[in-house]
């Protein structure tokens, strides 16, 4: 995140906005404070309970990516949570 300029805490707010759910996290020898942070935590049994794949992997990723890059970006951030929901909705949660 610190070499786009992103904390971990803006990384969160931003990527929670577009239905991608994280944790900000300390890195080692972080600069940040612990309620900012340098890096985010991403938990993947969500993904892969639900059966997703390499393919919707990457694209989850490269999501997390344009984010992170720009993170006050409401515009994208409503674009990608609407992606997010139509991808979900292909991977229905099981029980």
């Amino acid at each position: 995140l610190r070499p786009v300029g992103a904390t971990g805490k803006a990384a969160e707010i931003a990527l929670d906005a577009a239905g991608i759910h994280t944790n900000k996290n300390m890195i080692p020898y972080d600069p940040e404070k612990p309620t900012v942070s340098s890096g985010i935590r991403l938990g993947t049994p969500a993904v892969t309970t639900r059966g997703f794949g390499v393919g919707e992997m990457q694209q989850i990723a490269a999501w997390i990516g344009e984010i992170v890059r720009d993170t006050d970006n409401e515009v994208l951030q409503a674009r990608i949570h609407g992606e997010v929901q139509a991808l979900c909705s292909n991977f229905p949660v099981p029980g």
